[in-house]
């Protein structure tokens, strides 16, 4: 059998994973395998999203080689700015964020570029489509191009459309010329907006080029989940109800509403964090192994968890969910205004800051287990972790000890900030006494591990460039997710008393009192 043939002097092409690879092409870095050329056009590159987050996750993958070359990034807003105007802007938000290396900063400045753009006019998309057709003839980006959307969702639909007409969304035959959006949540406002949103970008985009970005799933102890699961044989056969008693999901905030009051008040936590973090978290913890670790079977599992969720008892909201709202508080030994004193924020304001859900999934492996999923701001520590409490031993023969000697198992799992595997168990406490202690396992996620670490955003990135959707919402799934929760919010919206409902809590506390009623297992939700 021959191989594919080439002229002298032409790079050889290999196989990688089953792809024919330009070695030419490939550069060592975060991915083993090469990225095609391309240009990245950042609408909103003028807002804090960009300055914060996408800038400096381009940039430290530029530093760790995994950017292709050439790459491009393009940014665009409706503020007017010149290129050397965006560079400053940029130098300045890594410079601020301290510990970034800015000695490759004149090298990454030279593929940045700046385009004001009108949202709402085809005629400034269709000079942007000019401007970047005129960049891929200079540079050699081969039409291969991703559209970040940091923008609200409303300028999604516009931007979507009119790209569409520009022809840049138009993919080559042969996967050259590729073309991909990525969208941030919010991903709609309920299912009938996010059915919305999705058909106007359907008009310029296939689903096969549209990433739904969720950072909480590019956490790199997230993916760590699947592979804890699947590649362990001591594990797997307990993650089911006849061995766990209950699992908690936690995402702990300290922050209060800050800037984000305009949107916060229509949203509430509930929009905010369950939609999109909380049910993605629910659906790695729970999901069914897939048969193999390929996109389209990982998310056709975590699909299955949302078609199994038992529908929301509406009639019975106090008896599976407690809403809470900050008050004044102290934060670190300093005072902090309540949600109903922040600026923008309506005096008599109802909308929640705190949620705490029992919700179930209805299938074999967890019938009447309950998964409690809990979310608030100005809470007094920042984390996320996944809390699975295992049920007691059937039968304990140390009855001389003390019952409350013998604790039962857990499994926490930290995301954030600690990342962290933790086991608890029970052993004798040393001594002539028949005492049992509780001892702890733990695994530090990146102790003994020297290589460059990628944040949520890099991960993400990385993934679009390679086309790999798996860390990514598909529309079902986005779908699905409304359909569980839209219910419950219009039930909360729609209440006559809707202050029967609302606690209030303390900033600096873990939550209302209520939420002790809900779940009294506190050391699994309290961080």
């Amino acid at each position: 059998m021959t191989g594919p043939t080439s002229r002298p002097g032409e790079s050889q092409p290999t196989v990688i994973e089953g792809r024919m690879i330009d070695t030419d092409r490939f550069r060592p870095g975060p991915v083993d395998l090469p990225l095609d050329p391309c240009t990245i056009v950042i609408f909103g590159a003028s807002g804090d999203l960009t300055q914060r987050k996408l800038m400096p996750a381009l940039y430290n993958l530029f530093v760790n080689g995994g950017l292709p070359d050439p790459f491009l990034i393009v940014g665009c807003a409706r503020s007017e700015l010149s290129d050397r105007a965006f560079h400053e802007r940029s130098r300045n938000g890594l410079a601020s964020r301290g510990g970034s290396d800015l000695s490759q900063w004149e090298r990454f400045a030279e593929r940045l570029y700046y385009r004001p753009v009108i949202y709402d006019s085809p005629a400034s998309l269709g000079e942007l489509a000019d401007f970047l057709r005129r960049l891929d003839r200079i540079h050699g980006t081969r039409g291969n191009r991703i559209f970040y959307m940091a923008t609200p969702p409303a300028v999604h639909e516009l931007v979507g459309a009119h790209l569409g007409r520009t022809g840049l969304t138009k993919e080559g035959p042969d996967g050259d010329g590729w073309s991909r959006i990525v969208v941030e949540k919010p991903f709609g406002f309920d299912l009938e907006s996010a059915v919305a949103l999705n058909r106007a970008l359907a008009t310029s985009f296939q689903e096969k080029q549209i990433f739904r970005i969720d950072h909480y799933v590019a956490k790199e102890t997230v993916q760590n989940l699947l592979m804890f699961r699947f590649a362990n044989a001591i594990f797997e056969p307990i993650w089911n109800r006849r061995y766990v008693d209950h699992v908690s999901i936690t995402a702990s905030e300290t922050v209060g509403v800050e800037h984000r009051a305009g949107y916060y008040e229509r949203s509430g936590v509930i929009r905010d964090m369950f939609q999109n973090h909380m049910l993605q978290l629910l659906a790695m913890s729970a999901m069914e192994p897939p048969t193999c670790f390929e996109e389209d079977r990982v998310r056709e599992e975590k699909i299955k968890v949302y078609h199994s969720l038992r529908p929301f008892p509406v009639d019975r909201l106090n008896d599976y969910l407690v809403l809470g709202q900050y008050g004044p508080g102290l934060m670190d030994g300093r005072p902090v205004p309540g949600y109903r004193e922040e600026p923008g924020v309506d005096p008599n304001s109802n909308t929640p800051t705190f949620a705490m859900l029992k919700v179930f999934i209805e299938n074999w492996r967890w019938q009447g287990v309950p998964f409690y999923l809990t979310s608030g701001k100005r809470l007094p520590k920042k984390a996320t972790r996944i809390v699975i409490k295992f049920k007691p031993v059937p039968h304990s023969m140390f009855r001389q000890g003390r019952p409350e000697d013998i604790q039962v198992n857990y499994l926490v799992l930290g995301i954030q900030p600690e990342e962290t595997i933790t086991l608890t168990f029970q052993t004798k406490h040393p001594g002539a006494k028949v005492r049992l202690r509780t001892v702890r396992m733990e695994f530090d996620y990146l102790k003994d591990y020297a290589g460059p670490v990628l944040d949520a955003y890099e991960k993400a990135l990385l993934d679009c460039m390679l086309g790999d959707h798996m860390l990514f919402w598909r529309q079902d799934g986005v779908e699905l997710s409304w359909s569980y929760l839209t219910p419950i919010i219009k039930a909360c919206e729609t209440c006559r008393d809707p202050g029967g409902l609302l606690h209030f809590y303390q900033a600096g506390q873990w939550g209302p009192s209520e939420a002790v009623n809900l779940h009294p297992d506190t050391s699994a939700w309290i961080v």
